[in-house]
């Protein structure tokens, strides 16, 4: 394990990454992310493409985590400080005392993605900008067996450090790719062999528990919260599919229709 530095200064350069900065900044200025709490930086050491910068702790998480910490490359510092230093760093309460900066690396395009993972179930989210519900899928993602996750341009960073923890590191895990529009994305999976199926409130779609055969390639389609899939998407898919539901519903949270979506479709397999 790396041997741990002390800071002492809220002004130490060394922690700079972590002071008060707002995830936008650190992605545009330097190409990281930020992670907090301990389950996703031990995530983020072990079960992640992604290289750590550098790791923040208090004594406690120190012990808590330092399986995880023998991981690193002796050259990646891991910095500690005490509880109330931490929280004047990044500017809030971390009661769980634990951070880590990870490096982004290139961002994957869907067709060099497809190319190299080879995924059989990917979920593709239109411009969905809540990083809530894009946490959620990727956690829903990993949990029921597709093997990647494709954004457009508009969809929310899932490096987002509240996409990571709602996602509880899956952000971390999945392999994801973006694309510059669902047009563009429809045009690649289809080319790739995947058959593309939308979830739709639309009256005339199939019901979910319909589908009985689940595609050789599954591309599952859901759209923003407030206007769902784009007219140009719904047109062009294979399938449209719905969730059927009780009278006076009018819809289903997005995460919340990719988990049913995607365990019915593992059902089949």
């Amino acid at each position: 394990m790396p041997l741990a530095v002390a800071i002492e200064s809220l002004d130490d350069p060394r922690v700079a990454p972590y002071r008060n900065v707002r995830d936008a900044d650190l992605r545009a200025r330097d190409g990281l992310f930020l992670t907090e709490g301990r389950l996703n930086v031990k995530r983020l050491i072990t079960a992640s493409r992604f290289r750590t910068r550098s790791v923040l702790v208090t004594e406690t998480a120190l012990r808590a985590i330092e399986p995880a910490l023998e991981r690193l490359d002796a050259a990646t510092p891991v910095y500690l400080a005490t509880q109330a230093l931490v929280a004047d760093v990044v500017g809030y309460a971390m009661h769980r005392g634990c951070l880590a900066v990870g490096e982004r690396g290139a961002e994957p395009n869907l067709a060099p993605f497809l190319a190299t993972a080879r995924p059989r179930t990917v979920v593709v989210l239109e411009d969905v900008s809540n990083p809530e519900n894009v946490g959620a899928v990727f956690r829903n993602a990993l949990a029921l067996g597709a093997e990647g996750v494709v954004l457009t341009r508009r969809c929310v960073d899932p490096l987002y450090r509240r996409t990571i923890r709602v996602s509880m590191g899956a952000s971390l895990r999945i392999g994801y790719a973006r694309a510059e529009s669902g047009a563009a994305a429809l045009a690649t999976l289809s080319a790739a062999g995947f058959t593309n199926v939308a979830l739709t409130t639309a009256r005339d779609a199939v019901p979910l528990e319909r589908e009985r055969v689940a595609p050789q390639r599954l591309a599952l389609w859901l759209g923003s919260e407030g206007e769902g899939l784009s007219p140009e998407v719904l047109a062009a898919v294979e399938q449209r599919v719905t969730i059927p539901m009780a009278s006076g519903a009018d819809s289903l949270n997005v995460a919340t229709a990719s988990a049913i979506a995607l365990h019915h479709y593992r059902s089949l397999a």
